[in-house]
């Protein structure tokens, strides 16, 4: 028998889609996702790397799929995520995320747009990929990670500063256009 609180934060019978969950916060998130009772969907950028994490979720008796993409690259999201309709995903966790360190003024462009796709250009990438089945449904979840830096400037993390503000920014726009239609 379950109590109240096990019933209001049961995932029992809902998929879990969470991006970077090879390590780290995402394979936390991945691992309680399967312990409060979700199938779970890993994405990564490879098999070996999601090993671990696919593993425990396995030997908590839940189903568990892989998805293999790098979610610096647009073209390897689309390519991964071209059939996400028939995954019935209900709940999206953009996890992912990288940092590099660096004074603003040493920081390079390239480090800036690796770090900008990969923590912000991502996260809507795979938001509005996975928002479309969750609109015909009626029904989806989308949780974005950010960061504290999110609310303040940080020090030598110029762009991962800049990518979480907008992660920040949006949640917050996706909520306003999404929410009264069930995500």
């Amino acid at each position: 028998m379950t109590s109240w609180l096990e019933s209001q934060f049961s995932l029992t019978g809902k998929k879990a889609l969470v991006t970077g969950s090879s390590k780290g916060i995402g394979a936390s998130i991945a691992v309680a996702m399967a312990q409060a009772g979700a199938d779970l969907v890993l994405v990564g950028r490879s098999e070996d790397s999601l090993k671990s994490t696919h593993d425990v979720i396995q030997k908590l008796g839940k189903s568990v799929e892989t998805l293999i993409c790098d979610v610096q690259s647009r073209s390897e999201i689309s390519a991964a995520f071209k059939d996400i309709d028939h995954l019935n995903v209900d709940i999206v966790v953009n996890n992912a995320g990288s940092i590099s360190r660096a004074p603003a003024i040493d920081a390079s462009m390239e480090e800036w747009d690796r770090i900008i796709d990969t923590n912000l250009n991502s996260v809507f990438q795979i938001s509005q990929l996975c928002a479309r089945p969750m609109l015909q449904r009626g029904y989806g979840r989308i949780i974005n990670i950010a960061s504290l830096l999110s609310f303040q400037g940080g020090i030598n993390v110029p762009a991962y500063t800049a990518s979480k503000h907008g992660v920040a920014g949006i949640t917050k726009a996706l909520a306003n256009e999404w929410g009264s239609k069930g995500i």
